[in-house]
């Protein structure tokens, strides 16, 4: 394991532990109190939100972390109807 895999397990692991008692926290709080670099910081949060065990709202440059499971994503483009053969 890589010294950034490292580090980026480190910070799941305690990110978890965290949201698992608080709940709710914002990207900022986290990344103070982890003393990560953001680089860090946001790919530990794509492993929770992969894992579905965090949701997140933007809010400007912030987000805000909820423990629990996020909603399942939506498809932005409805599906196209079958074509029809009119010949």
């Amino acid at each position: 394991m890589t010294p950034l895999q490292e580090n980026i397990q480190i910070a799941v692991t305690r990110m978890s532990e965290y949201l698992a008692e608080h709940k709710t926290a914002t990207s900022w709080q986290l990344k103070l109190m982890l003393r990560v670099s953001s680089s860090v910081l946001f790919l530990a949060l794509g492993v929770l939100y992969g894992q579905g065990k965090i949701s997140l709202v933007a809010d400007g440059i912030n987000y805000h972390v909820i423990w629990g499971s996020n909603p399942e994503p939506q498809d932005p483009v409805p599906p196209t109807p079958p074509l029809q053969e009119n010949m």
